[in-house]
């Protein structure tokens, strides 16, 4: 069998010259992929109050966040005060002791910059069940927080 590369670790300090409040697409990986590790059960549900009350408490502002089976993306801005992979690392930290789940080390972002379309990006989230052919409309999914959606 072939020798899978080793996965690269990527550096997730913000350079100073990003604006504060710049908002983020995340992906976060469980660490068994190709399970449904994070959608059964409650788990889905108790990963979106987690992150719903940190919304609420102005750690984050969350635009979406969606669940799917071994991963999830979110639309998000960092508090001024703080910093992403601290906070996004913190997040992961309690969702591993509270729930048990396995994360892959580190996350995915991508600072969204002026010239991309946020809702370009939040339609790629809300469409991630369909293209995975959990649901035929993206409103289906119930694995789903953003702002006054519930």
């Amino acid at each position: 069998m072939a020798e899978l590369p080793e996965r690269k670790r990527l550096h997730h300090a913000v350079p100073a010259w990003v604006p504060r409040g710049a908002t983020f697409f995340v992906t976060i990986n469980a660490k068994a992929r190709g399970t449904d590790v994070l959608t059964a059960g409650i788990i889905a549900e108790r990963l979106l109050e987690s992150a719903a009350l940190y919304h609420e408490r102005g750690i984050w502002w969350l635009h979406v966040m969606l669940v799917m089976p071994d991963h999830l993306h979110a639309l998000l801005a960092i508090a001024p005060d703080r910093d992403l992979a601290k906070t996004l690392t913190a997040w992961k930290s309690y969702q591993t002791k509270s729930l048990r789940i396995e994360w892959q080390a580190g996350f995915f972002d991508h600072r969204l910059r002026h010239d991309e379309s946020f809702e370009e990006k939040a339609n790629y989230i809300r469409m991630n069940p369909v293209r995975a052919q959990l649901v035929t409309r993206p409103e289906d999914w119930p694995h789903v927080w953003a702002p006054n959606s519930r």
